[in-house]
């Protein structure tokens, strides 16, 4: 399944210009740009002077945002992971991800977020014979949580989600707290940024590390600072970025990544080239 990314440079400019408080207007005179420079990237006509003039300013890699305005920007691709499974939904105009871990051994397993339609998940459920022992929330935004009461009473799994949000019959989960799913580790890193209580869920035991990130990062951008763009970066920084190379990043939407792509090429963290 091909998925493709989430945002484009225009969407990229938008989120830092919003994060950072900062006009058309001031990112031109601080760019030394024209403003009808700045308004032509928001609207996709991309020019390789003003992204190199625009990109400091914002504090974004300029090469990371050429490669995505020449459509160059692809994740590196990670294949069949046994135990891991991912599932994309169409939820009004978007799409969304959620995610099924299980141990290959015990057939034990653990659902991530249920985007707008859990069917394919059940059905995967059906076809992989597991049984799933828990039910985790990355945030309770509507298109991640949309079909959880069905979830449910499909599984009958308990289901936790950050203390900071609320989700029908949900349980809270602290930063910290570790699960064990057969011969599965999951660990809860508050992501917080994009919303209130962001979890991301790192979870090892498969053939790699993985980490569901829920709309914490995603392939080549990451959320929108909703509740505060600082801390959004930061916690990407140092409770994802931080991890081995070689994590799959299972994000929110758009197709999954690594712990490695991201470093160097994101443009909100790659350095710049």
């Amino acid at each position: 399944m091909s998925i493709p990314l989430e945002d484009n440079i225009s969407d990229i400019i938008g989120k830092a210009q919003r994060g950072l408080g900062i006009s058309d207007s001031q990112l031109a005179e601080k760019a030394g740009v024209a403003v009808e420079k700045v308004r032509q990237l928001r609207d996709g006509k991309f020019d390789d002077g003003a992204i190199e003039r625009v990109a400091p300013v914002l504090q974004l890699s300029a090469a990371a945002l050429r490669e995505l305005a020449a459509g160059n920007w692809q994740p590196e691709p990670i294949g069949e992971i046994e135990g891991l499974a991912q599932f994309n939904t169409t939820y009004h105009d978007m799409t969304v991800n959620a995610y099924l871990v299980w141990d290959p051994f015990t057939r034990e397993a653990v659902a991530f977020d249920t985007g707008a339609d859990c069917g394919g998940m059940l059905q995967r459920i059906e076809q992989e014979k597991v049984r799933v022992k828990l039910i985790l929330l990355t945030h309770a935004h509507p298109d991640h949580v949309a079909d959880l009461r069905r979830l449910k009473k499909a599984t009958d799994a308990p289901i936790y989600i950050s203390r900071q949000e609320e989700a029908e019959g949900a349980e809270e989960v602290e930063e910290g707290r570790r699960f064990r799913v057969g011969s599965l580790e999951i660990e809860a890193r508050l992501t917080s940024g994009h919303s209130p209580g962001g979890m991301t869920f790192v979870v090892t035991g498969l053939s790699r590390p993985v980490a569901i990130v829920g709309d914490s990062l995603f392939a080549g951008s990451m959320g929108g600072g909703n509740i505060s763009y600082a801390d959004a970066l930061r916690n990407n920084r140092d409770k994802i970025l931080t991890l081995p190379d070689d994590t799959i990043v299972c994000p929110g939407h758009g197709p999954l990544t690594t712990v490695g792509k991201e470093k160097r090429d994101n443009p909100f963290f790659a350095e710049h080239r």
